[in-house]
């Protein structure tokens, strides 16, 4: 039985789902309040330059593949994608730089010259983040969670301990390295993942399969050409996209969302998807007696952190960097304290560098960069123009000194962008950039329900949702609910 949905939100999460709930028959139309779609995956044009505003690291290819097959598409035929090589370089304090590469020996010598015996002990650490991944890629990720039941399955039971479910990553680390450089290569994503490594369970370790062994790559045109990949495919399978169409709340009567309320007025539908922030969704659009999550809910959460980013654009090209580019400082978990345990803004902090103009000349003009730094920051600190362009200052002379490249004379364009504007443009609790920290109560069946205890045809997908933070995550969490819901709603 055809039915009217509805998607609100148009990241990745939206997208995907828009395109499930499409190909399985219904009439489906996709809302969002910006201007263009990509959520935090969109795209700023300026004089020649293309910025991606979110996400820029593209992992788990995988999980894209199997996206465009499930719509008998090939992925091909919607983007270019490219392996980088170097996957990324690493600026450690004290002025030191190594490469990591797309050949395992190479990185198996760097591991060996940390520390002696080094090189073995990456083999067996990445044996073991192999078979976890394919574990979790077969039983953990692609499915629902529904009660703790499902989540405490036999596998788990049984192989728990393996998996690293129960542990810490950075004590499970501990167990193959000590040296501070191996250890930080091996534990950098779980900032990207929202959470710290003392606190992210063992089980994540799995990252390191996914950049070491299965590689670090990029679409020719930056992120906002996945965007583009959707949006189009979208088109093809008869999904109507409403831009500027932010929603205002759910009329919601028996235990349903019979309309959506717009500024040109209400919309009905017979379902909802929400792709959008799940607080603001459940704290700001749904009456009272929908809700499944009060604000109480959500202050006890922890938060993954925001980003402090600086948007530049450069007159000439950068002989000291590669695409990716991360700088590791010696005070290591002082910048994670200040992220999850007293919240500050960072004196010292670690931090990443995209250069996407090193290997994609579509992104900047010929001659010159395109260029972002990215600060991870806790949540709810002021943030206020005079601090944000100080602060910016500070990064800025920081960068110079550890490439040795002043860059000052050679911006011509200049972007900041943090909290205030994650909550500005997304609706961002409390300015977070990613949602939810990737902790073990904040794992699968315990991070916030795809679907609505309260409202009988309201669902979710996004990084709020089971698996997680991170594009491939947002893509499965579609793939899941939005199969579910297709069929249920039938």
């Amino acid at each position: 039985m055809k039915k009217t949905l509805s998607v609100v939100g148009g990241g990745f999460g939206g997208l995907c789902s828009a395109c499930y709930l499409a190909a399985a028959g219904h009439d489906v139309t996709l809302f969002e309040k910006n201007e263009s779609l990509g959520g935090r995956a969109r795209a700023w044009n300026v004089d020649g330059f293309s910025f991606d505003l979110g996400p820029s690291w593209y992992l788990m290819p995988e999980v894209f593949e199997r996206f465009f097959q499930d719509f008998s598409r090939r992925r091909e035929d919607y983007y270019t994608l490219n392996r980088l090589n170097p996957y990324y370089r690493i600026f450690f304090g004290g002025h030191e730089t190594v490469d990591v590469t797309d050949d395992l020996e190479q990185t198996r010598a760097l591991f060996e010259r940390f520390e002696p015996g080094g090189a073995e002990r990456l083999d067996a650490y990445l044996k073991q983040a192999e078979y976890k991944y394919s574990v979790a890629m077969e039983e953990f990720l692609y499915r629902e969670y529904r009660s703790f039941r499902d989540f405490l399955n036999r596998r788990l039971l049984i192989e728990g301990t393996r998996l690293g479910v129960f542990r810490k990553l950075d004590r499970f680390v501990g167990r193959y390295f000590s040296d501070h450089r191996a250890k930080k290569i091996l534990e950098y994503a779980m900032v990207f993942l929202g959470t710290s490594p003392t606190d992210a369970p063992a089980l994540y370790s799995i990252m390191s399969h996914v950049d070491l062994n299965l590689g670090v790559w990029f679409p020719r045109g930056g992120m906002i050409s996945l965007v583009r990949a959707l949006e189009r495919l979208a088109g093809e399978l008869g999904v109507t996209i409403r831009c500027n169409t932010p929603i205002r709340g759910f009329n919601v009567r028996d235990r349903r969302i019979h309309a959506l309320r717009t500024d040109s007025g209400d919309e009905p539908t017979d379902g909802v998807l929400v792709n959008a922030d799940y607080a603001h969704s459940e704290l700001e659009l749904m009456p009272d007696e929908g809700r499944s999550y009060r604000e109480r809910y959500w202050k006890s959460r922890t938060l993954a952190p925001s980003f402090f980013v600086v948007y530049l654009g450069l007159t000439r090209k950068l002989r000291s960097v590669v695409h990716h580019n991360l700088y590791f400082a010696d005070e290591w978990e002082r910048h994670f304290d200040s992220i999850f345990r007293t919240p500050g803004w960072p004196d010292h902090p670690s931090y990443y560098v995209s250069c996407a103009s090193y290997d994609d000349p579509t992104v900047a003009p010929s001659g010159q960069e395109n260029v972002f730094l990215l600060v991870p920051v806790a949540t709810g600190l002021d943030d206020n123009t005079e601090f944000r362009e100080q602060y910016a200052e500070k990064l800025i002379e920081h960068f110079e000194s550890i490439t040795g490249e002043a860059i000052r004379d050679s911006i011509a364009i200049k972007r900041l962008y943090s909290q205030r504007d994650f909550a500005h443009d997304y609706n961002a609790y409390r300015g977070t950039a990613l949602g939810l920290a990737h902790t073990l109560f904040q794992t699968a069946v315990f991070r916030p329900s795809q679907r609505s205890r309260k409202v009988d045809n309201l669902y979710y997908a996004g990084q709020y949702t089971h698996p997680g933070v991170g594009v491939p995550m947002t893509f499965i969490s579609s793939r899941v609910i939005a199969r579910s819901m297709a069929e249920e709603l039938s």
